[in-house]
Protein backbone atom coordinates (compact mmCIF):
# COMPACT_ATOMS: atom_id res chain seq x y z
CA UNK A 1 0.00 0.00 0.00
CA UNK A 2 0.55 3.45 -0.65
CA UNK A 3 3.14 4.50 -3.56
CA UNK A 4 6.05 7.48 -4.48
CA UNK A 5 4.07 10.18 -3.16
CA UNK A 6 3.68 9.31 -0.01
CA UNK A 7 3.18 5.59 2.08
CA UNK A 8 -0.72 6.38 2.39
CA UNK A 9 -0.96 8.43 -1.07
CA UNK A 10 -4.63 8.53 -2.15
CA UNK A 11 -5.91 6.08 0.06
CA UNK A 12 -9.09 6.76 2.54
CA UNK A 13 -7.87 7.24 6.28
CA UNK A 14 -10.32 7.18 9.54
CA UNK A 15 -8.11 8.34 12.71
CA UNK A 16 -10.27 8.02 16.27
CA UNK A 17 -9.46 9.93 18.79
CA UNK A 18 -7.61 12.54 16.45
CA UNK A 19 -8.56 15.99 18.07
CA UNK A 20 -5.09 16.07 19.81
CA UNK A 21 -2.41 14.27 21.21
CA UNK A 22 -1.95 10.89 19.20
CA UNK A 23 -4.45 10.94 16.96
CA UNK A 24 -3.99 14.56 15.91
CA UNK A 25 -0.22 13.54 15.19
CA UNK A 26 -1.65 10.49 13.37
CA UNK A 27 -3.99 12.31 11.19
CA UNK A 28 -1.49 15.03 10.35
CA UNK A 29 0.89 12.66 9.00
CA UNK A 30 -1.31 10.56 7.30
CA UNK A 31 -2.16 13.58 5.45
CA UNK A 32 1.26 14.07 5.01
CA UNK A 33 2.10 10.71 3.44
CA UNK A 34 -0.57 11.76 0.64
CA UNK A 35 -4.13 10.03 2.70
CA UNK A 36 -7.54 11.80 2.31
CA UNK A 37 -8.23 11.86 6.15
CA UNK A 38 -11.61 11.75 8.14
CA UNK A 39 -11.01 13.03 11.59
CA UNK A 40 -13.24 11.65 14.70
CA UNK A 41 -13.25 12.43 18.09
CA UNK A 42 -15.90 13.27 20.71
CA UNK A 43 -15.09 16.99 21.14
CA UNK A 44 -15.98 18.45 18.07
CA UNK A 45 -14.39 21.76 17.62
CA UNK A 46 -11.15 19.77 17.98
CA UNK A 47 -12.21 17.33 15.37
CA UNK A 48 -12.90 20.43 12.79
CA UNK A 49 -9.77 22.19 13.96
CA UNK A 50 -7.60 18.97 13.07
CA UNK A 51 -9.58 18.44 10.25
CA UNK A 52 -9.06 21.83 8.71
CA UNK A 53 -5.05 21.29 9.39
CA UNK A 54 -5.62 18.27 7.39
CA UNK A 55 -7.64 19.53 4.30
CA UNK A 56 -9.53 16.62 5.64
CA UNK A 57 -13.62 15.78 6.61
CA UNK A 58 -14.37 16.00 10.65
CA UNK A 59 -17.03 13.44 11.61
CA UNK A 60 -17.29 14.03 15.14
CA UNK A 61 -18.84 11.58 17.69
CA UNK A 62 -18.65 8.69 19.94
CA UNK A 63 -16.14 6.26 18.34
CA UNK A 64 -16.94 3.44 20.38
CA UNK A 65 -20.65 2.56 20.89
CA UNK A 66 -22.67 0.73 18.41
CA UNK A 67 -24.09 3.22 16.92
CA UNK A 68 -20.96 5.65 17.12
CA UNK A 69 -19.00 3.10 15.38
CA UNK A 70 -21.63 2.48 12.31
CA UNK A 71 -22.53 6.06 11.94
CA UNK A 72 -18.69 7.19 11.72
CA UNK A 73 -18.16 4.30 9.21
CA UNK A 74 -20.91 5.47 6.86
CA UNK A 75 -19.86 8.90 7.12
CA UNK A 76 -16.67 8.36 6.47
CA UNK A 77 -17.15 5.88 3.26
CA UNK A 78 -19.46 8.48 1.94
CA UNK A 79 -16.56 11.07 2.57
CA UNK A 80 -13.84 8.79 1.31
CA UNK A 81 -15.82 6.25 -1.03
CA UNK A 82 -13.56 3.72 0.74
CA UNK A 83 -12.04 3.52 3.99
CA UNK A 84 -8.56 1.87 2.99
CA UNK A 85 -6.62 2.33 6.75
CA UNK A 86 -8.48 2.78 10.03
CA UNK A 87 -6.53 4.06 13.35
CA UNK A 88 -8.45 3.03 16.24
CA UNK A 89 -6.68 5.63 18.18
CA UNK A 90 -9.37 6.85 20.90
CA UNK A 91 -8.72 5.59 24.28
CA UNK A 92 -9.12 6.12 28.12
CA UNK A 93 -7.44 5.58 31.58
CA UNK A 94 -10.14 5.25 34.14
CA UNK A 95 -8.27 6.27 36.56
CA UNK A 96 -5.77 4.66 39.39
CA UNK A 97 -4.05 4.83 42.22
CA UNK A 98 -4.31 2.37 45.10
CA UNK A 99 -8.44 2.62 45.19
CA UNK A 100 -8.16 1.02 41.28
CA UNK A 101 -9.19 -2.27 42.46
CA UNK A 102 -12.79 -0.45 43.60
CA UNK A 103 -13.05 1.34 40.37
CA UNK A 104 -16.77 1.10 39.88
CA UNK A 105 -18.31 -1.65 37.50
CA UNK A 106 -20.15 1.63 35.66
CA UNK A 107 -16.63 2.85 34.90
CA UNK A 108 -15.08 -0.39 34.03
CA UNK A 109 -17.76 -0.47 31.75
CA UNK A 110 -17.01 2.74 29.88
CA UNK A 111 -12.71 1.95 29.59
CA UNK A 112 -13.61 -1.33 28.12
CA UNK A 113 -16.07 0.28 25.72
CA UNK A 114 -13.54 2.74 24.36
CA UNK A 115 -10.28 0.91 24.99
CA UNK A 116 -11.40 -2.75 23.55
CA UNK A 117 -15.18 -2.70 21.91
CA UNK A 118 -14.50 0.07 19.88
CA UNK A 119 -11.77 -2.11 18.22
CA UNK A 120 -13.70 -5.03 17.95
CA UNK A 121 -17.05 -2.77 16.59
CA UNK A 122 -15.10 -0.98 14.28
CA UNK A 123 -13.64 -4.32 12.64
CA UNK A 124 -16.80 -5.93 12.85
CA UNK A 125 -17.83 -3.14 10.36
CA UNK A 126 -15.35 -2.85 8.33
CA UNK A 127 -13.42 -6.60 7.86
CA UNK A 128 -15.96 -7.54 5.77
CA UNK A 129 -16.24 -4.69 3.36
CA UNK A 130 -12.40 -5.25 3.22
CA UNK A 131 -13.01 -8.91 2.01
CA UNK A 132 -16.12 -8.51 -0.14
CA UNK A 133 -14.22 -6.17 -2.70
CA UNK A 134 -11.21 -8.19 -2.35
CA UNK A 135 -8.69 -4.79 -2.04
CA UNK A 136 -7.84 -5.76 1.58
CA UNK A 137 -7.13 -2.95 4.59
CA UNK A 138 -5.27 -1.63 7.18
CA UNK A 139 -6.56 -1.52 11.30
CA UNK A 140 -4.28 -0.06 13.31
CA UNK A 141 -4.94 -0.02 17.00
CA UNK A 142 -3.12 2.40 19.60
CA UNK A 143 -2.62 -0.09 22.50
CA UNK A 144 -0.08 0.60 24.93
CA UNK A 145 3.30 -0.79 26.63
CA UNK A 146 0.66 -1.26 29.49
CA UNK A 147 -0.66 -4.13 27.17
CA UNK A 148 2.27 -5.47 26.95
CA UNK A 149 4.42 -5.56 30.21
CA UNK A 150 1.36 -4.80 32.31
CA UNK A 151 0.87 -0.66 34.26
CA UNK A 152 1.01 0.00 37.54
CA UNK A 153 -1.55 2.05 38.61
CA UNK A 154 -4.68 1.61 36.68
CA UNK A 155 -6.44 -1.66 37.10
CA UNK A 156 -8.76 -0.47 34.47
CA UNK A 157 -6.22 1.22 31.40
CA UNK A 158 -3.67 -2.33 32.10
CA UNK A 159 -6.18 -4.81 31.67
CA UNK A 160 -7.98 -3.36 28.68
CA UNK A 161 -4.61 -2.23 26.79
CA UNK A 162 -4.01 -6.04 27.15
CA UNK A 163 -7.67 -6.63 25.42
CA UNK A 164 -6.90 -4.41 22.97
CA UNK A 165 -3.38 -5.95 21.76
CA UNK A 166 -5.00 -9.37 22.33
CA UNK A 167 -7.70 -8.57 19.61
CA UNK A 168 -5.42 -6.95 17.46
CA UNK A 169 -3.44 -9.88 17.68
CA UNK A 170 -6.38 -12.03 16.97
CA UNK A 171 -7.45 -9.98 13.74
CA UNK A 172 -4.16 -10.68 12.25
CA UNK A 173 -3.86 -14.30 12.94
CA UNK A 174 -7.67 -14.88 11.35
CA UNK A 175 -7.40 -12.46 8.57
CA UNK A 176 -3.49 -11.91 7.77
CA UNK A 177 -3.67 -14.05 4.80
CA UNK A 178 -6.46 -12.69 4.04
CA UNK A 179 -5.24 -9.07 2.91
CA UNK A 180 -6.07 -7.16 6.36
CA UNK A 181 -2.67 -5.89 7.43
CA UNK A 182 -2.77 -5.19 11.45
CA UNK A 183 -0.64 -3.41 14.08
CA UNK A 184 -0.28 -2.33 17.60
CA UNK A 185 1.19 0.75 18.76
CA UNK A 186 2.49 0.39 22.09
CA UNK A 187 4.58 3.41 23.15
CA UNK A 188 5.76 4.33 26.98
CA UNK A 189 5.62 8.12 27.74
CA UNK A 190 4.27 9.99 25.25
CA UNK A 191 3.45 14.42 25.98
CA UNK A 192 0.17 14.24 25.69
CA UNK A 193 -2.80 15.16 28.21
CA UNK A 194 -3.13 11.51 29.42
CA UNK A 195 0.75 11.58 30.63
CA UNK A 196 0.19 14.95 32.23
CA UNK A 197 -2.65 13.60 34.37
CA UNK A 198 -0.79 10.45 35.79
CA UNK A 199 0.85 12.23 38.80
CA UNK A 200 2.94 9.84 40.31
CA UNK A 201 3.45 7.20 37.81
CA UNK A 202 4.50 10.19 35.14
CA UNK A 203 7.96 9.75 35.92
CA UNK A 204 7.80 5.84 35.69
CA UNK A 205 6.31 6.26 31.85
CA UNK A 206 8.41 8.45 31.48
CA UNK A 207 12.06 6.60 32.58
CA UNK A 208 12.55 5.86 28.82
CA UNK A 209 12.05 9.20 27.81
CA UNK A 210 8.88 10.75 27.09
CA UNK A 211 8.61 11.03 23.40
CA UNK A 212 6.23 13.22 21.11
CA UNK A 213 2.92 12.33 19.67
CA UNK A 214 4.83 13.42 16.35
CA UNK A 215 7.56 10.17 17.14
CA UNK A 216 4.51 7.79 17.79
CA UNK A 217 3.36 8.66 14.27
CA UNK A 218 6.70 8.20 12.84
CA UNK A 219 7.03 5.34 14.47
CA UNK A 220 3.85 3.87 13.31
CA UNK A 221 4.72 4.99 9.60
CA UNK A 222 7.58 2.95 9.39
CA UNK A 223 5.96 -0.19 10.72
CA UNK A 224 3.00 0.44 8.11
CA UNK A 225 6.25 0.38 5.89
CA UNK A 226 8.17 -2.73 7.00
CA UNK A 227 4.90 -4.40 7.48
CA UNK A 228 5.35 -5.21 11.53
CA UNK A 229 2.53 -5.80 13.74
CA UNK A 230 4.37 -4.25 17.08
CA UNK A 231 4.75 -0.65 16.63
CA UNK A 232 7.32 0.13 19.68
CA UNK A 233 8.54 3.90 19.67
CA UNK A 234 10.26 3.30 22.75
CA UNK A 235 12.88 0.36 21.32
CA UNK A 236 13.26 -0.35 25.02
CA UNK A 237 10.05 -1.94 25.52
CA UNK A 238 10.84 -4.28 22.97
CA UNK A 239 13.49 -5.81 25.31
CA UNK A 240 11.03 -5.67 28.58
CA UNK A 241 8.84 -7.54 26.64
CA UNK A 242 11.13 -10.78 26.05
CA UNK A 243 12.46 -10.29 29.77
CA UNK A 244 8.78 -10.60 31.28
CA UNK A 245 7.70 -13.53 28.85
CA UNK A 246 11.54 -15.35 29.78
CA UNK A 247 10.96 -14.77 33.09
CA UNK A 248 7.74 -13.88 34.32
CA UNK A 249 7.97 -14.31 38.27
CA UNK A 250 11.20 -12.16 38.05
CA UNK A 251 9.48 -9.52 35.94
CA UNK A 252 6.43 -9.57 38.45
CA UNK A 253 8.88 -9.41 41.42
CA UNK A 254 10.66 -6.57 40.06
CA UNK A 255 7.07 -4.60 39.14
CA UNK A 256 6.36 -5.36 42.67
CA UNK A 257 9.57 -3.99 44.13
CA UNK A 258 8.68 -0.53 41.94
CA UNK A 259 5.15 -0.82 43.50
CA UNK A 260 6.41 -0.99 47.02
CA UNK A 261 8.72 2.27 46.18
CA UNK A 262 6.04 4.05 45.33
CA UNK A 263 3.88 2.77 48.42
CA UNK A 264 6.45 3.76 50.77
CA UNK A 265 6.80 7.37 48.75
CA UNK A 266 3.48 8.29 49.60
CA UNK A 267 2.91 8.68 45.95
CA UNK A 268 -0.59 7.32 45.91
CA UNK A 269 -2.00 10.01 48.94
Amino acid sequence: MGGPAGRLAGQGVVVTGAGRGIGRALALRAAAEGARVVVNDLDADNARAVAAEVGGTAVPGDASSAEGVTALVDAASEALGRIDVYFANAGIDGGGGPQSLQTPDDVWARVVDVNVMAHVRAARALVPRWLDDGQGGRFVVTASAAGLLTMIGSAPYSVTKHAAVGFAEWLSVTYGARGIDVHAICPQGVRTAMLESAGPLKDLLSRDGALEPEDVADAAMTAIEEGRFLVLPHPEIGTYYVARATDTDRWLAGMQRLQTKLDESGAFG
